[in-house]
């Protein structure tokens, strides 16, 4: 009931009752408008303003376009930012390999996800290993060739066009180029190299035959060959590296120890609960695994060797 509604009430019955009673009757109408007025006010009441979140920027290296990354890597980020109090975390991807190095190697990634060369460079740029991806027997190098394409041997790619990701890829270039190398074919003088900037891009080149053979590795090839099927018709896998350390996990030093401390218990424990099943499936991976800087010393045993046989590291 209205206030206006209940001072009229009052004036009409006023004329049959005493002053006192009708004296009575408008404070029993006011104080009920008062109790209409304050209940409205709390009804009205402004919540308090929302914490501000630290956010992080977690940069996953060229392991697919971006579109692809997004959709792999964006419910790890909605994990971790999920179960870890005060912070967030966006993903940051990269169109090429230069782009993601040049953010990396100058700081502007507080998490990164690097192959094990910018891991290994990493540690000298202000950041520390944390964990990394298992599954270190799929860390390989593979070249593939058309099945069409009349190549049986290493020798016979002399001459042709090898498609790679970028020059510093290190399962998906320069490994395999260790092994073109110490099976007798001169990279550097024998073939046309061409960097073409993605794992796809560089399955395609052989596909679209623009090239003899493309260079890669195991986890862009079987998840393109699913998507598209006709690849696997076309194309073999032709050679196949000795494998070498995983995918490192890295942070910046100056982000506080419990936070990469939570960061690397809620990502090695990813295999231990359906939710992390789902995203490890994603990334065609069995889990992750605690990690640190000195794991990556076998990555600078493999470069002096690359360095010293192949070509200059760029």
């Amino acid at each position: 009931m209205g206030c206006g509604f209940s001072f009229m009430l009052i004036a009409k019955v006023a004329i049959g009752f005493s002053r006192s009673a009708t004296l009575i009757f408008s404070l029993t109408c006011l104080l009920a408008c008062e109790v209409e007025k304050s209940s409205d006010y709390r009804l009205h009441f402004s919540p308090s303003s929302p914490v501000t979140k630290t956010d992080y920027i977690f940069g996953i290296h060229p392991l697919h376009n971006p579109q692809r990354l997004f959709e792999i890597f964006n419910p790890y980020m909605q994990y971790l930012s999920d179960n870890i109090e005060g912070v967030s975390f966006s993903l940051e991807a990269s169109r090429n390999y230069e782009a993601f190095d040049e953010k990396l190697y100058s700081g502007k990634l507080d998490f990164a996800l690097p192959n094990p060369f910018q891991t290994f460079n990493a540690m000298s740029k202000g950041y520390r290993v944390f964990a990394k991806m298992g599954d270190d027997e799929n860390f390989k190098g593979i070249i593939l060739t058309r099945r069409d394409g009349g190549i049986e041997k290493v020798t016979d790619l002399k001459g042709k066009a090898v498609s790679y990701p970028a020059p510093t890829a290190l399962a998906a270039t320069m490994m395999p180029q260790y092994y073109l190398q110490t099976h007798g074919v001169d990279v550097t003088e024998d073939l046309d190299n061409r960097y073409v900037g993605s794992q796809e891009s560089s399955i395609m080149n052989v596909y679209l035959k623009q090239t003899s053979a493309a260079s890669t590795w195991p986890l862009p090839w079987i998840a393109l060959s699913k998507e598209r099927p006709e690849l696997a018709d076309e194309l073999e896998v032709k050679w196949s590296t000795p494998p070498l350390i995983n995918n490192g996990l890295v942070a910046k030093h100056d982000i506080p120890n419990s936070i990469v401390e939570q960061v690397a218990n809620l990502t090695a424990e990813l295999h231990l609960h359906p939710e992390g099943v789902l995203m490890l499936e994603a990334m065609a991976l069995s889990q992750f695994e605690l990690a640190t800087n000195e794991d990556y010393l076998v990555v600078d045993q493999f470069l002096i060797k690359f360095n010293e046989q192949v070509r200059p590291i760029n």
